[in-house]
């Protein structure tokens, strides 16, 4: 079992991994909606939905029976990739043949040439994906951060070159494509971990049974996820679609940052502390709770100034998608709630509850995304039936750990209601200052002000024990490092 200061210098390495990446990617990004249509993105995220949906076929659950296992060798890592590489090929030639298919059904005739190079990415996951495991497994997080960062630099550079060179569309496919290139090349030669030429079908069946529960979930989830932005490219435009996703850009910066690289350190830890029930509730709680220390203020935040940091960042011409993004803010809070509570099932080995859960939870998903559809008629109804099921979610989502772990999603509440507590007058007071008549830097620089000083002013005064932990477990880990160097 991995000792705390191991889980600590994971979990910062992760961050720093997906922190550097994302906001590297974010800076491409913006420079790119900068030079490019809002069409152009809404294309390539059209053609990303069913890459992604593809992706899950790739990886089939088994990256995640991988960590899992606890005793997996060198024979379970080679039958999962060779079994991994034949499932790319199936799904490309799929893809490859129904492109046309879908180009005709957009109507987008440029689609059918874009799916048939991005789908040659769906290779490279399976690299991707193994190696993944692998890091996990022995948590090596450090070097997924110089993989991130050595890759999607230059990438970004050949993007942009494109970009400014009058290439379109083509530089953003160009950009994704040398990114997932580039990041398996550099864990090749950082990784040692090589695949063999062996097989065992005993092994991989072995996988397969846990991992299949989970493939079928991340199947239901991604298609259900996906389904939005299918239907608003086919009855709206790939405008609206591009302004719905970039709604997305901001809050997902900062949440996948925190909550993805917690959930990456919760999974293993996790399954090491599986046979202790006990520790494993207090290691949940102590996730929920800081989590949503870090999360909530940053998004209640970052949906009062939306329209000031869209304005700053991305220009006029993106001010339709605001609505979107303090939207997603929203359905953001509940993420430190979603992560930690199905990390946990998972590191139990409980895939079949797993899956039970998609089920229910893409059954009423669906439901409302119908609903929503036809009553708004309009990508905005859509992403608030989007924040409904989240909401809905949070619950299903921890309801088996009542049982499994003795924590109930009423005593989850009570652990995280002091924080949402916190916000509402930090949210209020950064909201105000937007109405201030003044240049938009110095009213953005206020307001993040006022939003930091007022929430650990608060939180110190009335002596908030996670605020505590958070600067004593940083500071811990600082001085480990010193006196380790």
């Amino acid at each position: 079992m991995p000792d705390k200061q191991k889980i600590i210098s994971s979990l910062f390495w992760k961050f720093f991994e997906r922190a550097g990446t994302q906001l590297i990617q974010f800076g491409i990004t913006i420079a790119l909606a900068r030079i490019l249509a809002p069409n152009d993105f809404g294309q390539v995220a059209l053609i990303a939905i069913f890459i992604n949906i593809a992706s899950v076929f790739v990886q089939s659950g088994l990256n995640t029976a991988l960590i899992q296992k606890r005793d997996a060798d060198e024979l379970d890592f080679s039958s999962v990739f060779w079994a991994s590489l034949g499932i790319a090929f199936i799904t490309y030639v799929i893809l490859f043949f129904s492109a046309p298919f879908i180009a005709d059904f957009y109507k987008q005739a440029s689609l059918t040439s874009i799916i048939r190079v991005l789908a040659q990415t769906l290779f490279i996951d399976v690299f991707n994906s193994i190696q993944n495991a692998y890091v996990s497994r022995n948590m090596l997080f450090k070097k997924l951060f110089f993989r991130s960062i050595g890759a999607i630099i230059p990438a970004g550079a050949i993007g942009l070159t494109l970009a400014l060179g009058g290439f379109g569309i083509w530089a953003l496919v160009v950009h994704q494509f040398c990114n997932a290139f580039l990041a398996v090349a550099i864990m090749w030669f950082t990784v040692p971990w090589r695949p063999s030429f062996k097989f065992s079908f005993i092994r991989f069946k072995s996988l397969f049974t846990y991992g299949w529960k989970l493939l079928v979930s991340s199947l239901i989830d991604v298609v259900y996820t996906n389904l939005r932005g299918l239907i608003i490219g086919k009855f709206f435009s790939p405008a609206d679609l591009a302004y719905y996703n970039r709604g997305d850009t901001f809050p997902f910066l900062i949440v996948n940052n925190i909550n993805t690289s917690i959930g990456s350190v919760l999974l293993p830890s996790f399954a090491s502390a599986q046979n202790d029930i006990v520790h494993l509730k207090k290691m949940m709680r102590r996730s929920i709770i800081t989590s949503t220390f870090i999360i909530t203020p940053m998004m209640i935040g970052l949906a009062a100034m939306a329209e000031q940091v869209v304005l700053l960042v991305l220009g006029e011409k993106w001010l339709p998608c605001v609505p979107f993004v303090q939207i997603y803010c929203f359905m953001y809070l509940f993420y430190p709630i979603h992560t930690t509570n199905l990390s946990a099932i998972k590191a139990i080995g409980r895939s079949d509850i797993f899956l039970k859960l998609e089920i229910i939870k893409n059954i009423y998903g669906l439901a409302i995304l119908i609903g929503s559809y036809f009553y708004f008629k309009s990508p905005i109804g859509i992403a608030y039936g989007a924040l409904l099921s989240t909401v809905i979610s949070s619950f299903v989502n921890a309801s088996p750990n009542k049982n499994l772990l003795h924590y109930s999603y009423i005593e989850q509440l009570k652990d995280i209601f002091p924080t949402f507590l916190l916000t509402v007058p930090m949210g209020l007071i950064v909201y105000a200052i937007g109405y201030l008549k003044m240049p938009l830097w110095s009213q953005m620089a206020i307001q993040v002000a006022s939003g930091v000083f007022i929430y650990f002013v608060i939180a110190k005064i009335f002596k908030m024990e996670r605020l505590d932990y958070l600067i004593n477990t940083i500071q811990e880990y600082r001085k480990r490092k010193l006196n380790r160097n």
